[in-house]
């Protein structure tokens, strides 16, 4: 399992009866997981002193309620900072699992002793962007959804990123790679994080299992002829985390070699003493 155990502000504290019990940095509030079918004693008091609880209605989505905490407030990990953001279906505008995967590629962006061009797709509020352009390469930030790429811009600029060091696109990812081939563009590093289902700015659909092989099939003709890593995160129930490193190994070992690493991401549940399944990556280096 590639796990996120470097966090200093973020804490998983419990996970028990369909939901998580964390501590984002000071704040604790209660999230529904499904992946956390066990049951047992809460006997952890914060479940009883919670800020904020997510509750899902029985019509579909959900609310936060709100106990003591604010619309919005940051979090660290070593030198990024983000803002975090209850916000609709559940989510906080992090996925703090993604620390392995910055934690991976940032030793290869540093240790690569070359200038990096790297294209984060379906790059959500900016996790992985931050922190490969922190690294030090110089990235393409991809997302359909205006407000989230707005949200990423604030939290570049509150890890003090170079504004000349990210270039920000809101568009369909499809065809954003599609121009960018036939622009004769080239990038030495990808990282797709594409949701099971969504729409691009003008109603471009989305269904993983249908589009995704073809999409990482066309990023081939982006890398560059000495490509450092793809990296491919999942989140979609059914797919696995082999699907993903054989999605990889099919389109690019043939052409690049290199090799394919794919597993679980997890996050320590600190009252448990195990980990929380949270998703799947596929990784591709070079070497």
């Amino acid at each position: 399992m590639f796990t996120a155990s470097n966090w200093q502000q973020y804490r998983l504290i419990d996970a028990e009866g369909g939901e998580r019990l964390e501590d984002w940095n000071g704040k604790i509030l209660i999230r529904p997981d499904p992946q956390i079918i066990w049951h047992s004693d809460r006997k952890d008091p914060l479940w009883k002193k919670a800020d904020g609880i997510y509750r899902r209605s029985s019509e579909g989505g959900g609310q936060w309620i709100k106990k003591s905490f604010p619309d919005e407030w940051d979090i660290d990990y070593g030198d990024l900072r983000f803002t975090v953001c209850p916000m609709g279906f559940k989510h906080t505008g992090l996925f703090p699992e993604q620390a392995a995967n910055w934690d991976w590629f940032t030793k290869l962006i540093r240790e690569a002793n070359r200038p990096i061009k790297l294209l984060n797709l379906f790059a959500y509020t900016g996790g992985a962007t931050i922190a490969a352009a922190k690294a030090g390469a110089s990235v393409c930030h991809v997302d359909a959804a205006k407000g989230m790429v707005q949200r990423a811009r604030t939290n570049a600029a509150l890890s003090k990123v170079p504004e000349d060091r990210v270039r920000w696109i809101v568009d369909d990812c499809f065809k954003f790679t599609e121009r960018e081939i036939r622009r004769g563009s080239k990038y030495d590093a990808v990282i797709l994080d594409p949701p099971s289902f969504g729409r691009g700015p003008h109603g471009e659909k989305w269904i993983m299992e249908e589009s995704l092989d073809k999409l990482v099939a066309q990023l081939v003709g982006l890398l560059s002829d000495n490509p450092l890593f793809v990296l491919l995160n999942s989140y979609t129930t059914g797919l696995s985390a082999a699907t993903n490193g054989c999605i990889l190994h099919n389109n690019l070992t043939h052409i690049f070699g290199g090799k394919v690493t794919s597993d679980e991401l997890g996050l320590p549940i600190i009252d448990r003493g195990f980990c929380l399944p949270c998703g799947s990556s596929g990784r591709w280096t070079a070497q």
